[in-house]
């Protein structure tokens, strides 16, 4: 089993826009939730965050299973986070 992330944001969030970027040019792959569009990726946003709807909001799960969330990370945090559980698993 491969793991994925998953990046909650929005449409208006520059955060979000230039991590948006910056892991698509070191080639990290991710799954994009638009939190406006789906209520129930908003309230997982929330409980993440205080109950704040802070973006972006990273979702890390490792080979294994391993969930990791990260809010508004750097992309050197982020390619950590990311390399190290696929790695560890």
């Amino acid at each position: 089993m491969a793991g994925t992330v998953t990046m909650y944001s929005t449409t208006w969030c520059g955060y979000c826009r230039r991590l948006k970027s910056q892991m698509d040019r070191e080639g990290i792959a991710y799954n994009e939730v638009n939190i406006e569009h789906d209520p129930e990726s908003a309230a997982f946003v929330e409980k993440a965050n205080g109950g704040n709807q802070t973006v972006p909001t990273l979702l890390i799960v490792s080979p294994a299973g391993t969930e990791s969330v990260m809010t508004n990370p750097s992309l050197a945090r982020a390619a950590v986070a990311v390399w190290s559980r696929a790695v560890a698993g």
